[in-house]
């Protein structure tokens, strides 16, 4: 469809670093921040909200030090429109300063109990005041979706004539639809001079497509953070947006094949474990369980994928349970160099199918089945698996159950109890080999409130 292309360059502004740290219970340090920015610079992020330098000292040492690294990313502080912040800001010795303010009439009456012209000349002033500092600027109307369309035409030609050469138009709330925030990019860059930026809360689940359909009605600039973090349910996800544009639309962003150990380190650092359902970076996402999904994908990954997961550095997976079918179960045992007749092999699906309990078989489980349909002694190349059990002690003001969640959600991690004596949780742990086992401890050891940890590794098990 004509009126769903995006025929213009595509900037993409990641905020993990300001709306990031503000999902709750996020918190990064300076040396954190720092790792990030590195790492959205080396991916090919175009601007990096680095933080409002007027919320604390930290952020404004923060965003100084970001400021000074020499990244070819521009770099951005965010401020009210007060002359005191922009100083601030300024002194980060930034490149671009976000001046906000709430302009929906909420915002004015309850929040800054202004009227719209004391908005307007606030505005301004504050933008002004930036540009005499040598700095870009950007002006935000914060609520922007909910702000009568007359002011906020209004307010946003102020700021632009003060000397803004961008614009954000956010969707705080959250509560647009595409075609809506479409229409309204549309109007907005006919009548503006201004490059329009776009920032969507998912607080319905839209927050990727409204994105997009705010490039495609003329924004130039997308806000996202790695793993959608952000106030509430966050924004639009780096990995959805950026992948995206590459897969819909032909264009193409950031190095799309480190998105995966991006997320990964947000992981680490957020304590904030994504969905496996989570599109792009969950762990589900080029996973194939049902049979006839699982046909068509070994004779043809298309059938079932919209996108190669090689794009973005992955690989897929079939899973072998209850819905496999013969296709799956085929392929895996021709890979561990199995060879079976298809009566054989329909013999193993059916065992399969008697053991509906168990969510996923391993290779060494499909072997057993093999060997009991044949009554021989296969000879298959089996990879080992490592299996440990580890026992974590919380420090004493941590909620308990708050760590165990957490280790719950780690895929390698079968079992979490919670326990009385020396530590507090008890986990089971499989991994695929030794090196990965000590990766998912180091994951483990480095998770906020985990004061010590003992490991045994399993040396012999016996089945009841």
């Amino acid at each position: 469809m004509n009126e769903r292309k995006i025929n213009h360059r595509v900037l993409l502004l990641d905020t993990t670093l300001r709306e990031g740290e503000q999902t709750p219970g996020v918190t990064f340090t300076i040396e954190e921040k720092l790792e990030l920015a590195r790492k959205l610079d080396e991916i090919g992020i175009n601007m990096i909200e680095a933080g409002d330098p007027n919320v604390s000292g930290d952020v404004k040492e923060a965003v100084r030090r970001i400021a000074k690294e020499g990244l070819k990313a521009e770099i951005l502080a965010h401020c009210r429109a007060l002359v005191q912040d922009v100083e601030n800001a300024a002194a980060c010795e930034v490149d671009r300063v976000a001046i906000f303010l709430g302009t929906s009439k909420s915002h004015l009456q309850y929040k800054l109990k202004k009227d719209g012209d004391n908005a307007v000349a606030l505005v301004s002033k504050a933008v002004e005041h930036a540009k005499t500092q040598g700095l870009k600027v950007r002006f935000t109307a914060e609520d922007a979706s909910r702000t009568d369309r007359d002011f906020l035409l209004r307010i946003c030609k102020a700021a632009e004539e003060a000397g803004a050469d961008r614009i954000s138009i956010p969707d705080t709330v959250g509560i647009m639809a595409p075609d809506n925030v479409r229409e309204l990019f549309q109007d907005l860059s006919s009548k503006l001079k201004a490059e329009l930026d776009t920032h969507c809360h998912n607080d319905l689940g839209m927050s990727t497509a409204n994105t997009l359909a705010a490039l495609e009605g003329g924004a130039t600039a997308a806000h996202v953070t790695i793993n959608g973090l952000g106030e509430r349910s966050g924004i639009a996800p780096l990995s959805e947006v950026a992948v995206a544009l590459k897969v819909v639309y032909g264009i193409q962003t950031v190095r799309l094949e480190q998105l995966p150990a991006l997320s990964l380190l947000i992981e680490k650092l957020s304590g904030i474990v994504p969905s496996p359902t989570t599109p792009i970076i969950g762990e589900n996402a080029f996973t194939h369980k049902a049979g006839i999904h699982v046909a068509g994908v070994l004779a043809n990954p298309s059938t079932y994928e919209g996108f190669p997961p090689d794009l973005i550095g992955r690989q897929r997976d079939i899973i072998i349970d209850k819905y496999t079918g013969i296709h799956a179960v085929k392929s895996r045992l021709e890979r561990l160099g199995v060879s079976l007749t298809e009566a054989q092999i329909i013999q193993v699906v059916q065992a399969i199918k008697e053991r509906p309990t168990i969510s996923r078989f391993r290779d060494a489980d499909i072997i057993g089945l093999a060997e009991q349909v044949t009554g021989k002694n296969l000879k298959a190349q089996v990879p080992s698996k490592v299996e440990a059990i580890l026992r974590v002690k919380c420090e004493s003001n941590v909620y308990t159950t708050a760590i165990a969640r957490r280790l719950r959600a780690l895929k390698q991690i079968s079992k979490v109890y919670e326990v009385t004596g020396n530590y507090d949780i008890e986990v089971s742990i499989t991994a695929d080999s030794t090196v990965e086992l000590n990766d998912i401890l180091e994951r483990i050891r480095e998770i906020e409130g985990v004061h010590a940890t003992e490991t045994q590794l399993i040396l012999k098990k016996f089945e009841t």
